[in-house]
């Protein structure tokens, strides 16, 4: 029997329905999905509208999109170079275990070092060990000293008024 493989390349408008499916795995993965407003136009939009705000590339499984990753860039200040963040890494429960997330992980990397980024970063929930140790193993250090800052909503609202 031969080993599935994966198939990973850009994302297309094609794959808006295939992706925002998988973020609302995730969202409800994350004990999250009251916090989803967005839509697949919305998705659309970000990816491929007239200013996109992020790019994604997913992996192909016999065809079927089973895993997507979504970034965009970044700058660091200290480095005075940009960055690749990850936003959002996702593959199909039914897919795990098949190392489809650190090949995910190896052609961000190399989209990185193409791009002559300075750092390739994201966040994991502190509650998500099986993540935590996943990206430990790949080589990625878990920031201890840093905490994510989110101004959102109504409080946004106030700030920007402020």
């Amino acid at each position: 029997m031969s080993k599935p493989q994966l198939t990973i390349r850009p994302a297309t408008p094609a794959d808006v329905d295939a992706i925002f499916s998988m973020i609302h795995e995730l969202a409800v993965f994350e004990k999250l999905e009251h916090l989803v407003v967005a839509n697949p136009a919305m998705l659309q939009d970000g990816l491929f509208g007239p200013h996109p705000a992020c790019e994604a590339i997913v992996g192909e499984e016999a065809g079927e999109v089973v895993t997507f990753a979504l970034f965009f860039h970044n700058f660091s200040t200290f480095l005075c170079r940009k960055g690749l963040y990850l936003e959002d890494l996702y593959v199909k429960q039914s897919c795990r275990g098949k190392g489809y997330g650190k090949q995910m992980l190896v052609a961000l990397a190399q989209l990185a070092v193409a791009r002559n980024c300075g750092r390739f970063e994201w966040s994991v929930l502190d509650w998500n060990e099986n993540a935590i140790n996943f990206y430990r193993g790949v080589g990625a250090d878990v920031m201890p000293d840093w905490r994510i800052c989110r101004v959102t909503g109504d409080a946004l609202q106030q700030l920007a008024a402020a």
